[in-house]
Order: C-alpha cells, then sequence, then structure tokens
C-alpha cells in the first residue's frame, strides 16, 4: 500500500505541532519528508538552541515523539522514522 500525500501531510504537521509546543524558536521548526519503498523519514530540523530540548535528558523526549510517530503512521499503515537535525 502507498501513502497517499494526505498522510504524510498528517505526519509532518503532527510532528511540527509537537515540537514548535516544547522550542523556544518555533518559527525556525521544519519538517521535511524522505519518502522510501518501505519507510518515511522525516528530518526534523531546529535552531541549534533548541536541539536539546527537543532530545531532552538521556533522548527521553525524542523517544516520546518518535513512538506518537510510530502510533500515527500505524494508522496510516507506514512506517515512519524521525531524524533530528540543527540549523
Amino acid at each position: 500500500m502507498t501513502t497517499t500525500p494526505l498522510d504524510t501531510v498528517i505526519l509532518k504537521e503532527l510532528v511540527e505541532t509537537i515540537v514548535k509546543a516544547i522550542v523556544d524558536d518555533p518559527k525556525s521548526v521544519e519538517v521535511m519528508e524522505v519518502a522510501g519503498k518501505r519507510i518515511t523519514l522525516l528530518e526534523l530540523r531546529v535552531a541549534r538552541e533548541d536541539v536539546g530540548k527537543v532530545i531532552g535528558r538521556q533522548g527521553r523526549i525524542a523517544d516520546a515523539i518518535r513512538t506518537i510517530i510510530g502510533a500515527a503512521s500505524a494508522k496510516v499503515k507506514r512506517k515512519a522514522g524521525l531524524e533530528i537535525l540543527e540549523w
């Protein structure tokens, strides 16, 4: 089954909404999609100062975001991953 553009838009907006609530500079948040045959990779870019806030202590916040993405991607029947990058 292939994803529709709406499916990836939902995942991107979900990540964007969560991260914008966490960071100090929400204007610098950007989520890009890299679609493969089996998995959709979401690349999250945030300001350098906000990387630690998105990752959290021992990666707990990043893991929680990945768990939410996993649940949402199961709903649209597509695997999705998250990669956190800095500007």
